[in-house]
């Protein structure tokens, strides 16, 4: 049995909120992940351990694999339980596999980082269980499963959830010859994602024509050449989810005088990570500001498969 797992974190570059119901978008597996070991315990019951970033224990539960549909008060547990049972539902002979193992993660990036502690888990539980991490995701977290997609794939990819819940996942190659002028830029907060979501079916559903819309911009976003088309398009991106979220563009709110390029938020707006197009006074100019952690581009993608 293999005793080790890993899982890429994920970037949204396009289709934020609308991926849900079906825009097409463009994500990119982080370099940042997190894995998942197991070993045997001394005893009948799943003793499991969660370590941060710098190597620090910030959860701990000792669980009763009979017992897994048990409430817990503690929600993190409460959430491991719900995703452990989805495996043994999905694939019965998993249960066999909990009894008398030690079980921990270990992250790679900040927790509030928000690049997907949850969906770096789910596969990774998928991995282990021989499950489909999409079916695991929709029984224990539900959403468009785009994060799920980075956590396997070995570079950059254009995403669509369709009607029937299947998913098209085509890997895209971004050569983007300003690449070394684009930063990812921490807000210094993590943003819930679930409520952003609330927020945007919160709104009426966007027409068929601001699909459209925002798909050309995805897809020339991937064959531009140029910075000037690069900006613009992030521009009317922006503009079109301000609309429909009805809410104010980040570099309007917190940075109206940046004057070199554009900041496009990431994902649920107002916190995580916003991209941003530049140069290379950019970094000084958000750390002048106080936010401290600007990383590069090629930095923060993935440079190869991991074994």
């Amino acid at each position: 049995m293999q005793s080790s797992f890993h899982s890429n974190g994920k970037l949204l570059l396009t289709g934020e909120y609308m991926v849900l119901d079906g825009a097409l978008a463009l994500a990119v597996p982080s370099a940042y992940g997190q894995r998942l070991q197991i070993k045997d315990n001394s005893n009948k019951q799943l003793h499991w351990k969660s370590f941060n970033k710098d190597g620090n224990l910030w959860f701990t539960a000792d669980i009763d694999v009979d017992r897994l549909d048990q409430t817990a008060t503690d929600p993190v547990e409460e959430k491991l339980r719900k995703l452990l049972l989805s495996c043994v539902r999905l694939n019965p002979d998993f249960k066999e596999q909990l009894a008398g193992k030690e079980v921990q993660t270990h992250l790679e990036f900040p927790r509030d980082w928000g690049l997907g502690s949850s969906s770096t888990l789910i596969n990774n539980l998928a991995q282990w269980a021989a499950v489909n991490p999409f079916e695991l995701l929709d029984l224990g977290f539900g959403g468009s499963g785009y994060d799920i997609a980075c956590a396997f794939s070995d570079g950059p990819i254009s995403y669509r959830k369709n009607p029937d819940n299947s998913r098209t996942i085509t890997p895209v190659a971004i050569d983007w010859p300003f690449a070394d002028q684009l930063y990812f830029v921490h807000l210094n907060q993590k943003m819930d994602s679930k409520l952003g979501i609330q927020r945007y079916r919160s709104q009426n559903m966007p027409d068929p024509g601001v699909f459209s819309t925002l798909d050309h911009i995805t897809e020339a976003l991937i064959k531009t050449t140029t910075k000037n088309e690069f900006d613009r398009l992030l521009n009317e991106h922006e503009s079109i989810i301000a609309r429909v979220i009805d809410q104010l563009r980040i570099q309007t709110t917190l940075f109206p005088d940046y004057q070199d390029g554009v900041i496009k938020s990431l994902g649920a707006w107002g916190g995580d990570f916003v991209m941003v197009s530049g140069n290379e006074k950019s970094p000084d100019y958000f750390k002048s500001k106080g936010f401290n952690t600007v990383i590069p581009f090629w930095d923060m993608l993935i440079k190869k498969p991991r074994s």
